[in-house]
C-alpha cells in the first residue's frame, strides 16, 4: 500500500461510513480525522435505505416529553430513561442541524414540516425527504459535506480488522484494503459500523452490515449489551431480492391496513391495529404467514391514488414487480431491520475500553430498550455524534505507539452464519432452537476464518437470547411467552460468550455416547 500514514498518527479514527460516522467526522472538523469506509460511501450504509425519516418533537401540537413517553413505551421496560430524555429533547436541533448541512426535508406551503405519524407515536412528529426516501437524501448531504471537509482524511474501500489494545486502552487500528494491510497509531477510535442484518437470510440491511463493528469491539474486550433484542420489521416486500425492500410505516400511517389472501384484515382487533409497536405486528403477520396464509400490505384505499406521490421509491420498485400499489396489495413478511443491543456506551459514546466509542447502530446507548420506535435511529445517531466527538475532544491525542507486527485477519464472509441464525433467532424463538444455533456457531467462532467473525457476532447474540428467559419487546421465546416482572439489561463479553457456549456444547452428549 502505498498511502503513507506517518501523517495519520494520532488522529482520531472513524469505522463506518453511514450516517453515524459521518456525522462524528464533521462534529469534529476543523480537527483532522481519518474516516475508513470499506465501501464507497453511501454503498452499504443502511442510513441510505432508511425510508421513514427522523422522529423529533417539532411540531405545534408535540413536545419532547410526549416524545420520550412514546420511546419509553415502546421499549417494553428497557430503556434508559435518562440515556431517552436527553437524546429526544436534542432531537428538534438535529433538524435543524441536519438542514444546515443541506438536508432539503418536507415541508408544506407555509414554511412548516410536513411530518408523517408512524406506529406507536402519539403524534405526527416523522421529518421526511423527499417522501420515502429520507436516508438517501439525509446521506447525499452529509458525503457531500465529509467531501468538502480539509480536515476528513477519507479511505474508502479500508477495512478495519482489529482494534490494537494494550491494558485496556486502544493502540491502533489494524486495516487492510485489496492492496495490503496498513496500521493507523491512534488512542481514539469510534465504531460506526451499523447494525447485523447481514447475519439473516431476510434482511432489510446492505448484505455487507454483518455486525463487524461488534466483532471489532469483542475481539478488544468490550462489554456488549442487550444483543438478543433484534427488531424484525413487518412489511418488506416479499420478493427475491436482497436487501428486501422495505414498506416504511408511514404508509400504515396514511391508512394503509394488512390483509390476507382473503382480504382478511387480521390486525384489526388488536390494541394499536396495524400501528402497533413493530414487534407486535411483525409476530403477528409471521403466526400468520405460519398458518398457511399469504400476507399483504393493502394501500388501495388509503393512500390510493397519491401513493406515487407520497412514496415515489416504493411505487418504483413495486412497479418493477408488477405491482399498482393504488390497484394491488403489496406482498409483505417480516424481515431484520435493526439490532437494539451493541456495544454498551455511556451518555458521551465511551465503551467499556479506554479510548474507544462507538455512535447509530453499532451502539447501545439505551434509547431504545427492548423495541425501538420508529425513526428513532436516524436521530440517535445524529444527536449522539456530536456528544462522542466532545467525549473525543476532552481526551486529546496520546503518545505515539509503539505497534508491533500483528498477524491480519481475513476479510469476513457471514454466508455460511446467515442459514443458522435465520432458524434459530427469527421472530419466534425457543431454548431448543438457539442451542442448536450455539451448537453450530461456537466451532465456527472459535477459528480462524472467514466465518468467525460473523460466528462470533451470532453466538453471541445467541447466548444472550438462551440467557434471557423471557419475552420482551424484540425477543420472543416461545418456551417462555410472559414477560419477567422486572426488566434488566443483559451484558456480556467475548469470554463470557465463549465459555457459556461451551457450557452448552459439552452440556448435549454425542451421538456416539447416547447410543452406547
Amino acid at each position: 500500500m502505498t498511502t503513507d500514514m506517518s501523517s495519520l498518527t494520532g488522529r482520531p479514527v472513524i469505522i463506518g461510513g453511514g450516517a453515524a460516522g459521518l456525522m462524528t467526522a464533521l462534529c469534529l472538523a476543523p480537527e483532522p480525522v481519518v474516516l475508513l469506509s470499506k465501501s464507497p460511501l453511501g454503498a452499504e450504509a443502511s442510513s441510505m435505505w432508511a425510508q421513514g425519516g427522523l422522529a423529533a418533537a417539532v411540531g405545534e401540537d408535540d413536545t419532547p416529553a410526549l416524545h420520550f413517553t412514546d420511546t419509553i413505551a415502546a421499549g417494553a421496560g428497557l430503556c434508559d430513561e435518562a440515556a431517552a430524555w436527553r437524546i429526544v429533547h436534542e432531537a428538534p436541533a438535529a433538524v435543524e442541524r441536519l438542514t444546515a448541512l443541506g438536508v432539503a426535508f418536507d415541508r408544506r406551503p407555509d414554511g412548516r414540516w410536513r411530518l408523517g405519524l408512524e406506529a406507536a407515536h402519539g403524534r405526527k412528529r416523522i421529518v421526511h425527504a423527499t417522501g420515502d426516501g429520507t436516508g438517501r437524501e439525509i446521506m447525499r448531504a452529509l458525503i457531500a459535506a465529509v467531501r468538502r471537509t480539509p480536515s476528513i482524511t477519507l479511505l474508502e474501500g479500508v477495512e478495519a480488522r482489529r482494534l490494537l489494545v494494550e491494558d485496556n486502552a486502544v493502540r491502533g487500528v489494524l486495516a487492510a484494503n485489496d492492496r495490503g494491510v496498513l496500521t493507523l497509531s491512534t488512542n481514539r477510535v469510534v465504531i460506526a459500523t451499523g447494525g447485523i442484518g447481514g447475519l439473516f437470510a431476510d434482511s432489510t440491511n446492505p448484505g455487507g452490515c454483518f455486525g463487524q463493528g461488534l466483532a471489532l469491539a469483542a475481539h478488544a474486550g468490550a462489554k456488549l449489551s442487550d444483543l438478543e433484542f433484534v427488531q424484525f420489521h413487518p412489511t418488506a416486500f416479499d420478493g427475491p431480492s436482497r436487501p428486501m425492500s422495505l414498506l416504511t410505516e408511514a404508509i400504515r400511517g396514511d391508512g394503509a391496513v394488512l390483509i390476507d389472501e382473503t382480504g382478511l384484515r387480521f390486525m384489526a382487533d388488536e390494541p394499536g391495529a396495524e400501528l402497533a409497536p413493530r414487534d407486535i405486528v411483525a409476530r403477528a403477520v409471521w403466526r400468520h404467514r405460519a398458518a398457511g396464509h399469504r400476507t399483504f400490505l393493502d394501500a388501495r384505499k388509503n393512500p390510493g391514488a397519491d401513493f406515487p406521490q407520497r412514496y415515489p421509491m416504493i411505487s418504483a420498485f413495486c412497479k418493477m414487480a408488477g405491482i399498482d400499489p393504488a390497484n394491488d396489495p403489496i406482498p409483505i413478511r417480516p424481515a431484520v431491520h435493526y439490532h437494539m443491543g451493541g456495544i454498551a456506551v455511556d451518555g458521551e459514546g465511551r465503551s467499556s475500553v479506554q479510548g474507544l466509542w462507538a455512535c447509530g447502530e453499532a451502539a447501545r446507548t439505551g434509547l431504545h430498550g427492548a423495541n425501538r420506535l420508529a425513526s428513532n435511529s436516524l436521530m440517535e445517531a445524529i444527536v449522539c455524534a456530536r456528544w462522542v466527538t466532545e467525549s473525543i475532544d476532552g481526551l486529546g491525542a496520546g503518545p505515539r505507539a509503539m505497534l508491533r507486527d500483528q498477524a491480519h485477519a481475513a476479510p469476513a464472509d457471514p454466508a455460511i452464519v446467515r442459514p443458522i441464525l435465520t432458524q434459530g433467532l427469527g421472530v419466534l424463538r425457543d431454548r431448543d432452537g438457539i442451542a442448536r444455533a450455539i451448537r453450530s456457531l461456537h466451532p465456527l467462532a472459535r477459528a480462524q476464518s472467514t466465518a468467525s467473525d460473523a460466528a462470533l457476532v451470532g453466538l453471541m447474540i445467541a447466548v444472550a437470547a438462551i440467557r434471557r428467559e423471557e419475552s420482551r419487546g424484540g425477543h420472543f421465546r416461545s418456551d417462555f411467552p410472559e414477560s419477567a416482572p422486572s426488566a434488566q439489561s443483559s451484558s456480556l463479553t467475548r469470554a463470557d460468550a465463549l465459555a457459556t457456549a461451551r457450557d452448552i456444547v459439552e452440556s448435549i452428549p454425542s451421538a456416539r455416547s447416547a447410543k452406547s
